[in-house]
């Protein structure tokens, strides 16, 4: 089933793009490219001396919004490394330089407007996390979606609706003769409920907000996510983005944190 759930999620991006290829000629939407925009952030930091760390996060972004559509498209990479003290098999505490966070998931939403406010949305993610509470979970989704509010300024939209969620929890190691030995989890599913809630807002010309949250509810585990950024632009297309991310599992197993934050300051190029 996981290799159904991404071949779910390449199958709503790729059925997106052949819509809009077709709707590509359509001169209506030819001058303004069919309303797609994008962006890419890159944040990377390192640190050598009396300790060694490195960290990179990337993320890759796309979105469509015109008088038929509403779709977007994400990819986002996490990636850290870090100067531990372990103890060897001879008992010497020594330093190492082992990897702390291993992490990309990728997520598509295709949305088809009946009216200027109003959308049906399918929606797909998945995510890979070596370090997190669940070592890959997957979501596809169908839901309508609402756009309560669009002026210069400010904009809010509201998604919901049923989807089916797979996932595995992370590893648990166990001690067999003395020795921790990591024990695999079975894969879990259940039906959920997804609901997403973006909001943004235009604080200057050059200064933006934008938030984004978002639950998958089932009854075995409840995930939440939540986005915040405040984008600075420097030109047209450089930006410097400031942005904090909150994940949340309502159900892990023992030893595993429920909750982890991430804080990012990133360049962003748009396009």
């Amino acid at each position: 089933m996981k290799k159904t759930l991404i071949a779910g999620l390449l199958l709503t991006a790729l059925a997106s793009f052949a819509v809009q290829a077709q709707d590509s000629t359509n001169a209506s939407t030819a001058g303004n490219n069919g309303g797609w925009t994008g962006s890419g952030e890159f944040g990377f930091a390192s640190a050598t001396g009396n300790t060694r760390s490195q960290n990179i996060n990337a993320k890759l972004g796309l979105s469509q919004e015109n008088d038929q559509w509403k779709n977007n498209f994400f990819l986002d990479a996490l990636r850290a490394k870090s100067q531990l003290k372990v103890v060897d098999t001879s008992g010497n505490t020594v330093n190492e330089f082992n990897t702390t966070a291993n992490r990309y998931d990728a997520g598509a939403s295709v949305g088809y407007k009946f009216d200027q406010r109003s959308y049906i949305v399918g929606a797909a993610r998945y995510e890979h996390d070596e370090f997190g509470a669940n070592l890959w979970q997957g979501v596809i989704s169908l839901g309508y979606g609402y756009i309560a509010l669009k002026d210069e300024r400010n904009e809010l939209s509201f998604e919901i609706g049923p989807g089916y969620k797979e996932y595995r929890p992370a590893n648990v190691d166990i001690v067999v003769d003395s020795v921790l030995v990591p024990q695999q989890q079975s894969t879990q599913n259940e039906l959920v409920a997804r609901g997403l809630v973006n909001y943004k807002l235009k604080i200057s010309d050059n200064t933006s907000f934008e938030d984004t949250f978002l639950m998958e509810a089932g009854s075995k585990n409840t995930y939440l996510q939540n986005d915040a950024g405040l984008a600075v632009s420097m030109t047209k297309k450089l930006a410097l983005k400031v942005g904090f991310q909150v994940r949340h599992n309502s159900d892990v197993l023992p030893g595993i944190k429920k909750m982890d934050t991430l804080a990012t300051t990133n360049l962003v190029y748009s396009f």
